[in-house]
């Protein structure tokens, strides 16, 4: 397997994970046709979903684990560290498109920062 592989695989798949959490806000959190449906029938589990992910954008719930993992990945050595620092912006991307942007941009930024830094091996 190529070194760059995972850095490559990593900057295909970060923009379709946006793409997919601005799809989510805009086509599933505001939507007037699920506001309607939920207002209705709040017992559907889509309605549920859409319940506990506005719970989740309440509490901040995505920019903490996005802003604590970028923290610890960027104290951490090694791979773990790069690691740590790709789920940091699993959880900031989404973050920063459902509205945890506060938490979330320090993330990412701690995050990119912690991915270009020169391992101490080379």
């Amino acid at each position: 397997m190529s070194r760059r592989l995972p850095v490559i695989l990593l900057l295909v798949l970060l923009p379709v994970w946006l793409a997919t959490s601005y799809g989510a806000r805009y086509g599933f959190m505001e939507d007037a046709q699920w506001v309607g449906i939920c207002v209705d029938e709040a017992s559907r589990w889509e309605c549920q979903v859409r319940s506990n992910l506005g719970l989740m954008i309440h509490f901040g719930v995505l920019g903490w684990a996005a802003l604590g993992a970028a923290i610890i990945g960027f104290v951490v050595p090694g791979q773990a560290g790069w690691w740590l620092a790709v789920l940091a912006l699993v959880f900031g991307f989404p973050a920063l498109a459902l509205y945890n942007t506060t938490l979330a941009v320090f993330a990412v930024v701690i995050a990119g920062l912690r991915l270009v830094r020169a391992s101490r091996s080379a």
